[in-house]
Parts: structure tokens; sequence; C-alpha cells
């Protein structure tokens, strides 16, 4: 009986009067593409204030202060330089010998760490001296280029990535494909963990991913489930959504936690079917979400709940939502594949 009431109640709430189906997806695509009408000038960027939860409570505050630091970087556009280089991750070393939540290599620590938290020693693993330190790295660099023609902060990263040299002796940043690369993927996370100053545009590859995770309704749960014939076709709640979006030709990172950080994060009043929605136990820290659904309106998602359930229709407003993304295209291709 719940599960029968739940599927009514989304019908009503929704003003649909048809069963589950395709008239439920085109409902969708009219739903989505009018509010794309709506929102034409919406912006996926804007402000110097960090998104919910997209920084690790134990950074943030660091972030916030020293992403302020000089006019050519914000606490978004340092959160995801950091995210990129070591998915917050204070004890990782590269196979470069790169260390610690920064990523520096020992020689240019040695020229560029600073005492970030005034305790007299340049610690290259404390996230005290490194956070600060990337954010002062980023800033002399920047002066460096302020000069060159074209975006400070691109040509600040393009300087980071491949050094100021060869930003001024190209005028902005260098044809390296690597370099252009790390530029396009900073700038995209960025919008990831800025909080959004206005709506988000819409997501034009909504309606698909929800008619994929519709066509599994009812599927048994499976931990760790891609939903290969192996499987028997079914699901977690990370490998639905990845499943879904890959139908539409995003390609998701595998775990929930990775895929908040595919787009921009609309509000709870601003949600629109397509758009992901997170949960977790702790919610002052994307690192910590435990599970993810789409969401279809009405206050509810298709969801791969937990075992011993069925992939089913379940209720968005719990005392665990953490938050949701509105998945990009430029987003997902963004993210690392090694955090």
């Amino acid at each position: 009986m719940g599960e029968s009431w739940s599927v009514r109640k989304v019908w009503v709430i929704g003003g649909a009067a048809v069963g589950l189906g395709m008239g439920f997806v085109m409902l969708l695509v009219v739903g989505v593409y009018i509010v794309a009408g709506n929102l034409v000038n919406g912006v996926t960027s804007g402000g110097r204030g960090l998104a919910k939860g997209a920084v690790p409570a134990a950074y943030k505050q660091l972030v916030q202060q020293w992403g302020n630091l000089c006019p050519a970087l914000s606490p978004a556009l340092l959160a995801a330089q950091l995210y990129q280089e070591s998915g917050w991750n204070p004890t990782v070393v590269s196979p470069a010998d790169a260390r610690g939540i920064a990523q520096f290599i020992p020689s240019t620590w040695a020229t560029h760490g600073i005492d970030g938290n005034g305790d007299g020693k340049r610690d290259i693993w404390d996230p005290n001296d490194a956070i600060p330190s990337a954010a002062s790295y980023d800033c002399e660099l920047a002066k460096y280029v302020k000069d060159v023609p074209g975006n400070v902060s691109d040509n600040m990263l393009a300087a980071y990535n491949a050094g100021a040299y060869r930003v001024i002796r190209s005028r902005g940043v260098p044809a390296i494909s690597e370099t252009r690369n790390y530029v396009k993927r900073i700038r995209s996370l960025e919008q990831s963990f800025a909080a959004p100053v206005t709506r988000i545009d819409p997501s034009r590859q909504a309606a698909g991913a929800i008619a994929f995770a519709q066509s599994k309704l009812g599927t048994p749960y499976l931990w760790g489930g891609d939903g290969t014939p192996d499987q028997g076709g079914r699901f977690d709640c990370s490998g639905l959504t990845k499943a879904a979006f890959e139908t539409v030709g995003i390609s998701l990172p595998r775990v929930a936690n990775d895929q908040y950080n595919a787009g921009p994060h609309p509000s709870r009043d601003q949600l629109l079917p397509g758009d992901l929605v997170f949960f977790s136990d702790d919610l002052t820290d994307s690192r910590a979400i435990r599970h993810v659904g789409i969401y279809v309106g009405g206050g509810y998602m298709i969801d791969a709940p937990r075992t011993g359930a069925v992939i089913r229709f379940d209720p968005v407003d719990t005392p665990d939502y953490f938050g949701a993304t509105r998945v990009t295209e430029d987003g997902a291709k963004a993210l690392p594949t090694n955090v």
C-alpha cells in the first residue's frame, strides 16, 4: 500500500491524470522547456560565496578567507582547484611527488609555501598552511600575467599549469591542450562550488535521464549495481543516476559524493525535474553524501533506496536532505577521476 500511495501522490501533486508511461515523461519535457524559455537569461555562476556543503566544513573558513585574497581569485575558484588537485585529501601524494591538499611539488613549496596559521612552521601537509599557500601562489601568478590580454583568472590558472612565462609569451592561455583543458576544467568546476546569485538554467537532458530511471521502476536494488546483465540489470543509487545520464551523453562519476560536483546547485524551491538530489548524515560536508536520486517534481524523486527495496518514487523532503545539482555536460567532464 505504501508504494502505491507514493505513486498516486506524485500524480496528484504533479497534476497528471495518466498512469506510468511516456505521458509523464512528455509532461516533464514540456515543463522543463517552458521553464527554460522563462530562464533564458539565467546565469550559472557569480558571487564570491560558496555553495552549501560543497567545501568540507573543516576547510570552509580557510577557503572563504583566502579565496578573497586578490580579485583574480574567488572562494569557489580556489575550492575548484583544491578539489581537482586532491579531492580534499590532505595526505595524498601524486606520482610526480606533489604533496598534500594543494599538491605542491617540494621545490615549489620551498619558494612559495607560507606559514598560513602563524605557528612558525611551513608545513606542506597542513591544510592550514597549504590552502593559504595555494591562494598566495595563485595571486602571485595573477600579478605576473596582469598585463596579458584576456581574462586574468584564466591566465592565472594557465600560469599555474604551464608557467607564467609561457602565458606572457603566448599573450594569453597557451595553445597547449593540457593547459587549456586545465583552465576549462577548473572554470567549469567553479560553477559547482559557487553559491548561485540567481536562478540556474534548466538541463536540456533532464527528460531523457528521467525516462531511463522511470523505465527501471520496480527493479530490485543491488549494492554496487551498474545495471549490467551479469547483475540482472540491477542498480544501487549512484549506479542508477550514472546510467540515466549516460543515456543522454553525460558521463558521471560512480559515487554520489562526486556526482554532487557535476554542476551548479539550485535551492530547494528552484528544483526542476532531472536535478540530482542528495542525502547525508552530515549536512555540512558533500564528501559525506550517502544517497542520490533523480527529482521528478511534486516533491518526489526516483531512486534505488536500499537492499531489499526496489527502484521507486520517494519523497525528497526528509531531515537528511542535503541539496541538489543541476547536471551540466561541462561540469561532468570537469570532474577528476582520482578523487
